[in-house]
């Protein structure tokens, strides 16, 4: 049986993360526009899931630049 091991949590990326998920979201705003039926509602609701990335991911990025500035880093 393969382990699955999970990959480390590397805060350098997290911005990266962040611009990706941003284009992610605006890229399938502008493509609404020509969706409709069970693709429009696919794409809402990949939507609702980024901006509640886009909240953590920034949540995230502001704790680690508290924790540098405290030295924890």
């Amino acid at each position: 049986m393969s382990r699955i091991i999970p990959k480390p949590n590397d805060s350098d990326d997290n911005v990266n993360r962040l611009k990706k998920t941003i284009s992610n979201l605006e890229a399938a705003e502008a493509a609404m526009e020509f969706a409709e039926g069970k693709e429009l509602a696919t794409i809402k609701e990949k939507n609702e899931r980024r901006e509640e990335s886009i909240e953590d991911l920034k949540s995230e990025i502001s704790e680690e630049n508290k924790s540098r500035i405290n030295g924890y880093f």
